[in-house]
């Protein structure tokens, strides 16, 4: 999703419980509920992006009763309407009112032959459902998958978890899903993101009504500039490159060097102001044959204790520090990455720091006092957290955050970020085009820069997703690593 887009989308996102809650809020203070169903109906009525016959699958509860006012108003329009379902609403509620005032005839499910040029409207199950869809829903859900018609989703595509992104059984994937009030993590995770097909969020009435008050329904966002225009520091007359920090990256060994230039130079041109790259003296070759403006310092492997390493922490004045693209996954890797937290650095632990940590999330909550940023991929992920931590793309990373100490950046084409206090955010504008080999090498000296100007990490971490995404956007299909850095928008821009 380009950042033209992200706009459109009020930046918290809301559990289904939080919903709940903002709709019984409205109905308590005097909006009534059929109101907000004849609002949310008549918004998925006016998604329908073409005239076609319309199949509008309606279920018992509320999500069906959208459906039917849909129904009533596309018919109003013209349009050949048929509406099928396997339950009728419940006598009584707000659903039955509304197919009520359909006046239409319901037919079977199992009637329904889904076919290319039709559109169908999915008003089956919405966001909250926990279980599989079986029988004739799961039949239905199977023939429209197939069929070609073009799908209008009310609220989620029936079959997905608003809270999760995951399936909680047969799916109806949807070229077009309207949601209402605020979307929610479902629409932003995958499989969801692209289950959902375009998003379009409505207004129903429910902004003239406070937002539910619990903060613990109100840590997750979309990640964007809201989350730390406010951290940035402003430039002034006085600033000057010790200002903007001194990162200090670890190198790999000779003939793996690569990961670090580039994570370096991603630093700099991310804004801090020195950066040196510290490797033995047959690396430091290799990187001064392709350095300019970063600074060169040996420290060579003599001993265990790492002399080399800790007497240029004594010597030099660094900010922040990077380590792992290509540092190898031995026990000196650790090494050096405890000497770096014990020097009470800010820290982007990447790559193979995080592989060569076996397993250890507390090792790094024992050390880290200074705020590290964790970046792993899924694989390194499971390497170093373990096939125990379960559940949605948000709650195993906050898990991680909460484990570790540190803030996680779960990185994939819904990368999440998470801080120990429970604060996520979920960035959407990334793309394929980030799938390249020193992509995340990029990101990490990206979010050392933030932090070695005094970003906190998870602002750091936000900021330097963001900008990433951005660069990837701009540059588009087949760019390379070292052209994501060059492209990288300002941060105050942003």
């Amino acid at each position: 999703m380009a950042l033209r887009d992200l706009r459109l989308f009020p930046p918290e996102l809301l559990s289904n419980a939080a919903m709940a809650l903002a709709d019984a809020n409205a109905v308590r203070r005097g909006v009534p509920v059929l109101n907000l169903m004849e609002r949310a109906g008549r918004a998925v009525a006016d998604a329908v992006p073409f005239r076609a016959p319309v199949a509008v699958l309606c279920g018992p509860g509320n999500n069906g009763g959208d459906g039917y006012v849909a129904a009533r108003c596309l018919a109003a329009e013209g349009l050949d309407v048929s509406v099928f379902t396997d339950h009728p609403p419940k006598s009584g509620s707000p659903a039955a009112e509304m197919a009520a005032r359909a006046r239409c005839t319901a037919h079977p499910l199992a009637d329904f032959r889904p076919h290319a040029g039709m559109i169908v409207i999915d008003a089956l199950y919405g966001a909250g459902l926990t279980r599989a869809i079986e029988g004739e829903a799961a039949a239905a859900i199977a023939r429209t998958s197939k069929s070609g018609a073009f799908i209008v989703a009310v609220d989620v595509p029936s079959g997905l978890s608003g809270d999760t992104g995951l399936a909680t059984g047969p799916v109806l994937p949807a070229d077009r899903t309207v949601t209402f009030f605020r979307t929610k993590a479902g629409h932003w995770l995958q499989p969801g993101r692209h289950l959902c097909g375009t998003l379009i969020l409505a207004q129903i009435g429910l902004e003239a009504v406070d937002m539910p008050v619990d903060p613990a329904d109100l840590q997750l966002w979309l990640n964007g500039p809201w989350l730390w225009r406010s951290a940035v520091p402003e430039p002034g007359p006085e600033v000057h490159k010790f200002r903007k920090g001194h990162i200090l990256a670890i190198s790999g060994p000779e003939f793996r060097t690569g990961a670090a230039r580039l994570a370096a130079l991603a630093a700099l041109h991310a804004g801090a102001g020195l950066v040196t790259v510290a490797g033995n003296a047959a690396a430091l070759r290799v990187h001064a044959a392709h350095l300019s403006a970063i600074m060169l310092a040996e420290i060579e492997q003599r001993d265990a204790e790492d002399n080399d390493l800790r007497a240029l922490l004594t010597k030099s004045r660094f900010s922040a520090a990077l380590i792992g693209p290509a540092a190898g996954i031995g026990p000196e890797t650790k090494r050096k990455l405890a000497i770096l937290l014990e020097a009470g650095l800010p820290a982007v632990i990447d790559a193979d720091a995080i592989s060569a940590l076996g397993g250890l999330p507390e090792w790094l909550a024992a050390r880290n006092r200074a705020g590290a940023v964790l970046t792993p991929h899924a694989g390194e992920f499971i390497r170093l957290f373990g096939p125990d931590i379960t559940g949605s793309k948000v709650e195993t990373t906050r898990a991680a955050a909460r484990r570790s100490g540190c803030v996680v950046v779960h990185k994939g084409p819904d990368t999440v970020i998470a801080a120990p206090d429970g604060r996520a955010a979920i960035n959407t504008t990334g793309g394929a085009e980030l799938a390249t080999a020193g992509s995340g090498d990029v990101l990490a000296g990206i979010i050392a820069a933030h932090l070695s100007a005094g970003l906190p990490p998870f602002e750091a971490a936000a900021a330097g997703v963001f900008r990433h995404a951005e660069a990837g956007r701009r540059l588009g299909p087949g760019l390379t690593a070292d052209l994501l850095a060059i492209a990288l928008p300002p941060l105050r821009a942003a």
